[in-house]
């Protein structure tokens, strides 16, 4: 009896320190979707009253839970039943991120271009403030779009852990893994956007204490936090191209066999071999990204077009 439940707390033992390296592995590989869906999301929850921006925050986080909740046991069905479907669904996520960033890219430009469409949002904005039903629909589709960008990136994460793991780990090891990087993974980057939105409510806190260095503290963040927002802001997009663009290369063999060629051609260069080798990934995967973006924008923009036309001939 002795000998068997040892031989038990042995097998726990092990299975426990299976998980833990497997969960440092995934935790590794992730480490750059997190820092993505970091600027993402902090750019997306941007823009509301500052009253607002923690419950926002946490509907976005409940959000995400519940992506990873469905996320999770979907792909080890997935990569139980039909593990080929992986790859082409993670590439529909990513075109539909490079969609996102090059529409915001182009009414970027064309709010420059027309400074009156500019105006009109101003004066929308200052719409909202006063109108109380506008700014919780507001509200709502800025939840909308957040949890929607990170269901795409939540994909990527449990994709990218799934791929770690050994495939002939026990099914237990797996969901521990996976249920583990989701958790610590929403966790650490809602934990994070919420301090980077408060960051100017802290900095009008500090200097309204009047006390020397934490005044000038937060003098310093209260300039520092529109800086951040807008970084955010262009980080965000950015991050859109080189997520979407690194899916679609890693899916798409030519594009993976054309990246590895190209780094191994930098990294050969003379003096600065190493360094533009490290950087030639990311250079293609945005690449990748901002002509995969236009290329759906300028299809969804035909078949819309084609749609429009055929509802008015009926």
């Amino acid at each position: 009896m002795a000998s068997s439940l040892l031989l038990l707390l042995d097998d726990i033992a092990t299975v426990l320190d299976d998980i833990a390296v497997m969960s440092k592995m995934a935790a590794k590989k992730t480490a750059g979707v997190l820092g993505d869906d970091l600027a993402l999301n902090a750019q997306q929850v941007s823009g509301v009253r500052a009253e607002r921006e923690l419950p926002i925050v946490w509907s976005v986080a409940k959000g995400s839970f519940v992506n990873k909740l469905i996320l999770v046991p979907l792909a080890l069905f997935i990569s139980w039943i039909a593990p080929a479907l992986i790859n082409p669904l993670l590439v529909i996520g990513g075109l539909f991120l490079c969609y996102e960033g090059m529409e915001k890219i182009i009414h970027t430009i064309q709010h420059k271009k027309n400074p009156q469409a500019k105006q009109d949002v101003q004066v929308a904005q200052q719409q909202l403030v006063h109108d109380e039903a506008s700014l919780k629909q507001f509200e709502k589709e800025k939840v909308k779009g957040a949890v929607r960008t990170d269901f795409i990136l939540s994909a990527e994460i449990v994709v990218i852990t799934l791929g770690t793991l050994s495939i002939t780990a026990p099914f237990l090891t797996k969901l521990s893994v996976l249920s583990l990087i989701a958790i610590i993974m929403t966790i650490g980057v809602y934990g994070l956007v919420a301090l980077i939105v408060k960051i100017d409510d802290i900095g009008l806190y500090l200097n309204e204490t009047k006390q020397g260095m934490q005044a000038a503290f937060g003098r310093g963040l209260l300039g520092f936090a529109p800086i951040l927002m807008k970084t955010l802001s262009i980080v965000g997009t950015i991050a859109m191209f080189l997520v979407g663009g690194g899916i679609i290369s890693h899916a798409v063999p030519f594009l993976h066999h054309m990246t590895e060629d190209a780094v191994d051609y930098s990294e050969h260069l003379p003096a600065v071999g190493s360094i533009v080798g490290a950087f030639t990934p990311t250079l293609i995967n945005f690449a990748i990204g901002a002509i995969a973006g236009l290329i759906v924008v300028i299809v969804v923009g035909l078949l819309t077009k084609v749609f429009s036309k055929k509802q008015q001939s009926h």
